[in-house]
């Protein structure tokens, strides 16, 4: 069974639902980086996926896409990031996940990138720009080594929901809305609808993700999965902060205000 699938049993147990937190590698450094995730973990993350920075990051918004320039102008390579890991897996538990773009994992070779990730203690990999179709080579180099290919599902995929969710592991990505990752004021999708859809079909846990940056939204949405993603909000708070010190002491208190909410009964 792999950390991921623990942790969800874990959070069933007690009546709990997962908060996944996202921070883009290298901003503004990989000693930052490895700070904010320390404390992401002490202050209550349950998941942490860690963003490879990306020329063209299609699925993000803006507050992801200048985090990547940040990370960019550091010159920060995978390697750089598998070795942060590796050094991270020696006080942190909690299941990390890679969200990167395919050519970053073409690029280094996917028999090496995924047998890097086993060895340094990746948990999963999210890959936005894989299409559904193209994604049963890639499944079975990293299922060889015991990484879990996260799934995407969106509203609008209704109709392949079936065939999307059929191999899924570790947890289901449910996309919250239409465009890109960012802050949204609002959500207009019909989550009850969309979750009994995704139910026919599979009880793998699902984690609403895209758009969420509010105690108001986790209150919200948290009723509708397993989990919450937040990742824009998050980064926003790295961005906002003038040292490493401040932008740890922010993200901490930014995820335990979360946290807070996740756990309102």
């Amino acid at each position: 069974m792999s950390r991921i699938q623990d942790k969800f049993i874990e959070l069933k147990e007690k009546n709990r639902k997962a908060l996944i937190t996202f921070v883009t590698a290298g901003d503004p450094d990989l000693d930052a980086t490895k700070e904010i995730v320390i404390e992401m973990e002490n202050r209550g993350a349950d998941i942490i996926e860690l963003g490879i920075p990306y020329s063209d990051p299609i699925a993000e918004g803006p507050v992801i896409q200048a985090a990547n320039t940040r990370a960019l102008k550091n010159n920060i390579k995978i390697k750089d990031i598998m070795f942060m890991v590796n050094e991270l897996r020696q006080t942190v538990k909690v299941p990390l996940l890679y969200l990167l773009y395919y050519n970053c994992i073409f690029k280094y070779g996917p028999k090496k990138f995924f047998s890097d990730c086993a060895e340094v203690g990746i948990d999963g990999v999210i890959i936005p720009d894989i299409p559904f179709e193209e994604k049963g080579e890639i499944n079975e180099t990293a299922e060889g080594y015991g990484v879990d290919i996260i799934t995407l599902v969106s509203p609008t995929s209704r109709d392949r929901i079936e065939k999307i969710t059929k191999d899924a592991k570790g947890f289901l990505y449910c996309v919250s809305s239409l465009g890109v990752t960012g802050m949204r004021k609002e959500f207009n999708t019909d989550f009850k609808r969309f979750f009994e859809d995704i139910d026919k079909y599979t009880d793998i846990p699902k984690a609403i993700g895209f758009g969420i940056s509010t105690t108001e939204h986790i209150r919200q949405l948290k009723g509708y999965c397993d989990g919450l993603i937040v990742g824009s909000a998050v980064v926003k708070q790295v961005e906002k902060s003038n040292s490493t010190q401040e932008a740890v002491k922010n993200v901490g208190d930014y995820v335990a205000e979360l946290r807070k909410a996740m756990d309102e009964q």
